[in-house]
């Protein structure tokens, strides 16, 4: 370790500052982040803290650290971070990673960290250039995987707004119904009719029919007992899927004591089947396994591929199997006569395949960033206790 760096304990140099109750957030809207024991849980329009700033979660079986650049709100589940001396506060949030103080316990029946059992714990404080580099260099590599995650998010809402456009509003039948561009190249134009008539779930678009889930979409289902096997390939509880999100940024080990678990082939599609998952659907982007759990899906046709997905993704069809959930302790689906069931709009085939011609590169893109983010969060990783704790000392660091 470098000898400059100095001996302190954290009580030295924090103070674990308290959230604060929150009634109201919005889970997809506002304009500052919430953070609850375990991570984001929504957004909000005050904020509590201005950024950068970390977050530590206070109680819980799992307490998380999160780092926000932004203004943010913590609520009374969680601590945010004020240093006491001109701490890097990117730094900070490593160091706070690599000493593990959400995993600190105060051993009382409900799991928390309590700043008395924080404060007495010591660290090693590198001087400030250190900490600037170490901040640079991993912050870095947390940079591009939060870039790969945007981009991610802004392909998504791309496919979801073209879905909702063709086949919730029917904006091409009703711009040539008023005699209006509806804004499509001609041959794609061409392919949408010019009137709405009446069915079951309300207007549709004429010559278009009304069908159920299981037109599109199949279930798979290859059961399997946890094996050696099983503990080599990319395991995915549903846990690791983003809420309300198609692209999968982790997976966990195999484990052989998994009892009962489904198998999966890269493509297919994991939805949650068990309350409260089932918002959680996503691409699988490699062959693996998930609990039973989790429905594995498939299109029925390779060209309905993107029209499937997004189908399976959309808001009323999570409604519907919420609402169609049985048992009383813990609702879950049932595919067979019941999600599969659900009454959908069956486009003619040519539209869902113009469909699938525009959305499914943007799909395809989703999950190309789930390798290279995993190789960066590993390489941080392997970085992170050498760097923090001095054992690598960055070159040039009085630059930063």
């Amino acid at each position: 370790m470098a000898s400059e760096w100095r001996a302190s304990t954290w009580g030295e140099e924090i103070s674990l500052e308290y959230g604060k109750a929150l009634r109201w957030y919005d889970e997809s809207k506002g304009r500052y982040r919430v953070f609850g024991a375990n991570g984001p849980i929504g957004w909000t329009s005050e904020p509590l803290a201005q950024g950068p700033g970390v977050i530590l979660g206070r109680k819980g079986a799992y307490r998380g650290v999160q780092y926000s650049r932004e203004p943010f709100f913590v609520i009374d589940t969680a601590y945010y971070v004020v240093p006491k001396s001109a701490l890097d506060m990117r730094w900070l949030y490593y160091a706070i990673k690599h000493y593990k103080l959400g995993e600190v316990d105060d051993g009382s029946p409900i799991p928390s960290t309590t700043r008395a059992a924080v404060y007495v714990l010591d660290l090693d404080v590198p001087p400030p250039d250190e900490q600037h580099a170490i901040a640079h260099i991993l912050g870095t590599l947390d940079d591009k995987i939060e870039l790969n995650r945007r981009m991610n998010e802004t392909l998504e809402a791309m496919a979801r707004a073209i879905f909702k456009s063709w086949f919730v509003d029917f904006d091409p039948v009703r711009a040539k119904a008023e005699g209006s561009d509806p804004g499509l190249p001609k041959p794609l134009a061409d392919l949408f009719p010019t009137h709405l008539v009446d069915s079951e779930l309300g207007e549709i678009p004429e010559g278009w029919e009304v069908g159920k889930l299981g037109d599109v979409i199949c279930q798979r289902v290859e059961r399997c007992v946890a094996s050696a096997e099983t503990a080599a390939q990319p395991y995915v509880p549903i846990d690791c899927i983003s809420p309300r999100s198609l692209f999968l940024m982790e997976s966990k080990p195999g484990d052989e004591a998994q009892s009962s678990l489904a198998k999966f082939h890269r493509g297919d599609l994991l939805f949650g089947a068990m309350r409260p998952y089932f918002h959680k659907v996503c691409i699988a982007p490699f062959d693996g396994t998930t609990r039973t759990t989790a429905f594995v899906l498939y299109p029925r046709q390779e060209r309905d591929f993107a029209y499937a997905t997004m189908l399976l993704h959309h808001p009323d069809t999570i409604d519907f199997v919420t609402r169609h959930s049985t048992g009383s302790t813990i609702p879950y689906a049932v595919w067979a006569d019941s999600m599969e069931a659900m009454p959908a709009i069956l486009p003619p085939s040519n539209v869902r395949t113009a469909f699938n011609h525009a959305v499914r590169p943007m799909l395809a893109r989703i999950s190309q960033p789930y390798f290279e983010s995993r190789a960066l969060a590993a390489l941080r990783d392997a970085l992170l206790p050498k760097l923090i704790s001095g054992g690598l000392v960055p070159k040039g660091s009085q630059q930063y």
